[in-house]
């Protein structure tokens, strides 16, 4: 094998096989058993105002499957910032993802206000999660709907993508508008929502 096509797949199984770990020691914070697919992602990004976006969170990165489309799409003077509760996640996005725009947390996306501050920003322009809201502790869907309205600036916009609908019944009592798509072309097809701040 080739010396190139060697170093692709060891970066690839490297990539599965942290996020598979990462599965596997927490069922019930990882979404999913196999990241999101290509056209997951780019149903998902499609509604984002690339050129008004100086910065975007994403909760619950795992292994950056949605960070490398982000990045290639954000301003040159924009921000990503990612909160993970598993440190594995982390310790692997901040050792393999160098862009100076980039921003790996090991906290709660319950507390995005407080990391986001802590960054230097005020508000965020768009927030992502893939986060398993109907897993989550009790309390904790709600907590981290109502921060995420807080956080988001007018015109901004929560992006979700979920296997069942329960996130929509978190969002519903903050975003007055939420648009909703659905992805077949994913393992396992996927509910997609926008909350929209007002």
């Amino acid at each position: 094998m080739p010396q190139g096509l060697r170093q692709r797949a060891a970066r690839l199984f490297g990539q599965w096989g942290v996020f598979f770990r990462g599965f596997l020691e927490h069922p019930k914070m990882v979404g999913s058993i196999i990241p999101s697919s290509r056209f997951t992602i780019d149903k998902m990004l499609a509604p984002v105002d690339w050129q008004q976006c100086r910065l975007f969170v994403e909760y619950g990165p795992g292994v950056g499957t949605f960070c490398y489309p982000v990045l290639e799409r954000l301003r040159r003077d924009g921000a990503l910032v990612v909160i993970d509760t598993n440190p594995l996640y982390i310790d692997y996005l901040r050792k393999t993802i160098t862009d100076s725009r980039f921003h790996a947390v090991h906290g709660s996306a319950a507390d995005v206000e407080h990391i986001v501050r802590s960054l230097g920003f005020e508000q965020a322009d768009y927030v992502l999660s893939g986060l398993p809201f109907s897993t989550l502790p009790d309390g904790v869907g709600p907590e981290i709907a109502a921060a995420t309205h807080r956080v988001l600036r007018p015109g901004g916009a929560f992006l979700v993508y979920q296997f069942s609908a329960r996130a929509r019944d978190f969002m519903a009592p903050h975003f007055a508008r939420i648009d909703q798509g659905f992805e077949l072309l994913n393992v396992l097809p996927c509910k997609l929502f926008w909350g929209w701040k007002d």
